[in-house]
């Protein structure tokens, strides 16, 4: 049977069509379509001010559009670029249990914090078995890569069969694409890089060229290409209204309007993948162990 046209869904029109809803907490309704962009806009703009609630609010948001694909109580996640947990803490919040994977010890502990389940290993070598997570998640990692593909495949090579990964990350030639060096990005990442560093008095956080890279909804179309093994559930903006998903389909113009390329894919049940599965369903990390918190 062919897989379901990823811009078309049942769930309707709106954002976060949970899979486990009667699980959750009763609370304040979320807000979806355009107030829900506007919602996440505001949150950015105050990132500087409020970081913690800015990315608590983009966590939570995440999950329940994770919830439109898995169901998350009792599952395991594998929270490639973690960072300080804001993620984790929101799939554990749902039931899930997690392991955050980030090459940095400096960012694990941002903010203070430190996460439950963290290893400090790079996402290209993650200490996980093939196979032996439910759900591989990726939020604004792969422009931090050099190696674009290599990373995707890094990532769902950890998903079980029937698991699912989740791929998203900012896209280049957005207004955001250079992070904090943004909108000067567009006068080329070095130039942008350079302005900073003479307004600020210190480089940027990103580096073009060195941490941070031109990455485009191109790339992720060219890496779902090579992975003709992977069911495509969705692919679409990740912050505008669903509504707009068919910006994706759009050449150049979905370069500069995406913000946010989210994909999310599934690893299909194929008999040696199920073998694989099998023998390395525990524990999920290697015999090195992780170096937790």
């Amino acid at each position: 049977m062919p897989s379901p046209d990823p811009l078309q869904s049942n769930c309707g029109s709106g954002d976060g069509c949970l899979a486990d809803e009667a699980t959750q907490p009763a609370g304040p309704p979320r807000p979806r379509g355009l107030r829900r962009s506007l919602q996440l806009y505001r949150a950015f703009r105050a990132e500087q001010q409020d970081p913690d609630g800015c990315y608590r609010l983009i966590a939570r948001d995440a999950v329940s559009l994770v919830r439109r694909h898995l169901s998350l109580p009792g599952i395991l996640v594998a929270d490639f670029g973690g960072g300080p947990g804001y993620y984790s803490e929101a799939f554990r919040s749902a039931g899930a249990r997690t392991v955050l994977v980030d090459s940095s010890l400096a960012e694990i502990r941002l903010h203070g914090r430190r996460a439950p389940g963290a290893v400090v290993a790079r996402a290209e070598q993650p200490p996980l078995r093939p196979g032996s997570v439910d759900l591989a998640f990726s939020s604004n990692l792969l422009e931090h890569v050099a190696d674009f593909k290599e990373t995707a495949d890094a990532v769902v090579r950890v998903v079980r069969p029937g698991g699912i990964a989740v791929l998203s990350y900012t896209v280049w030639l957005s207004p955001g694409g250079g992070h904090e060096t943004a909108p000067w990005h567009y006068l080329g990442g070095s130039r942008a890089a350079r302005r900073y560093a003479a307004r600020h008095g210190r480089p940027p956080k990103n580096l073009f060229g060195e941490t941070m890279f031109a990455a485009g909804v191109k790339d992720g179309m060219s890496w779902l290409a090579s992975r003709p093994d992977l069911e495509l559930l969705e692919m679409r903006p990740r912050y505008l209204p669903r509504r707009l998903r068919g910006l994706v389909r759009v050449p150049v113009l979905r370069e500069f309007v995406t913000w946010n390329l989210w994909i999310v894919v599934r690893v299909p049940h194929t008999p040696d993948r199920s073998r694989d599965s099998a023998r390395n369903s525990t524990p999920a990390t290697t015999d090195e162990g992780p170096t937790g918190w």
